[in-house]
């Protein structure tokens, strides 16, 4: 043999076992690379009990964060020659619903394991389910970490607190949220974020939400409604960019140029921000990246992996934020 190693040796670097030496995984390798081999998927499925497929599953209703999602954990299963499969479960169904879901997918499909995204990452019904039957899974931004499964996410609180001290150094003192459903664990910890730092820097008057639903149309609902305050906000922080790009075209519907008349930050960075005039201000959420280390360490079976893993984020500041309007 080529790598001079046993056949077993070489099937625990080609399934990326752990505790394979660096000396090992070297040799085979290099090995690989010289013979332009090419490990065939269907007989190393057959040959053990791994079936080579992974399955992210959704329920949310961002395409741009599905979107970005899916290219993280693709490209983590081309570089482990394993397969990919979509599924999605409605998690506002009753908990005897989502776990007949969750058979169903089991049933008909067979893998080695889930990636959780938000907010099924944080259903009590679906991690019970998985964990009692001893099925793999990884949790993209967990609202808490668990010692069942690793987690993947960004320090969410930390990115909203960023927002807020932005908007109160940019002069604005009369805010306002478009904020998401309370079982989205995420978004939850960027409105504490924000609302937190705000009370730290010294705002007492209560700070406006009305629901966006992490939807454009959402966000156009939400943002009629906080325009319509006696006291209009002069900046509104949305815990999405849909949403927030819903909420500038209810400003537009009233009037309201942005950022002269009233600004507005979202958050992830997506396609979106850049799909809006003026572009929108936002926090960058690493939703590729956090896609690929998931899948990397499901396919992986990394037994190191920490509890909770975060990626780091950063503000984009484009034009959507600027001073707040002469009174």
């Amino acid at each position: 043999m080529r790598a001079g190693v046993s056949l077993k040796s070489v099937s625990r670097v080609i399934n990326r076992e752990p505790h394979v030496s660096d000396t090992l995984r070297a040799k085979v390798e290099r090995a690989i690379a010289e013979l332009d081999y090419v490990p065939d998927t269907a007989a190393r499925s057959l040959a053990g009990a791994r079936s080579f497929i992974i399955s992210v599953l959704f329920d949310n209703p961002s395409p741009n964060y599905t979107v970005k999602l899916q290219a993280g954990v693709y490209r983590a299963c081309m570089e482990n020659q394993y397969h990919l499969r979509i599924d999605r479960i409605d998690t506002s169904r009753p908990d005897t619903e989502i776990e007949a879901q969750l058979a169903t997918l089991l049933r008909n499909g067979r893998c080695d394991g889930f990636v959780l995204t938000p907010p099924i990452s944080d259903i009590p019904v679906v991690l019970d389910f998985l964990v009692a039957r001893g099925v793999r899974h990884v949790r993209i931004s967990p609202d808490v970490p668990s010692a069942h499964a690793p987690g993947v996410g960004m320090d969410d609180h930390g990115a909203g607190a960023a927002v807020a001290r932005m908007l109160w150094e940019a002069g604005h003192r009369r805010l306002a949220m478009v904020s998401s459903p309370v079982s989205h664990g995420a978004a939850r910890r960027r409105r504490l974020g924000f609302l937190e730092a705000l009370h730290d820097l010294g705002l007492r008057e209560p700070v406006p939400e009305a629901g966006g639903d992490h939807s454009f149309e959402g966000g156009i609902r939400a943002g009629n409604e906080l325009l319509a305050l006696p006291r209009r906000p002069t900046a509104i922080f949305a815990t999405n960019d849909d949403s927030a790009a819903g909420t500038m075209v209810a400003c537009a519907q009233a009037g309201l140029v942005v950022p002269r008349d009233i600004s507005i930050c979202g958050f992830d960075d997506s396609w979106v921000a850049r799909s809006v005039w003026p572009y929108l201000t936002t926090v960058y959420q690493p939703i590729e990246e956090q896609g690929h280390a998931a899948a990397t360490l499901l396919v992986t079976r990394g037994a190191e992996a920490p509890p909770l893993r975060n990626l780091p984020y950063h503000l984009v500041e484009r034009a959507s934020v600027g001073p707040p309007p002469a009174e």
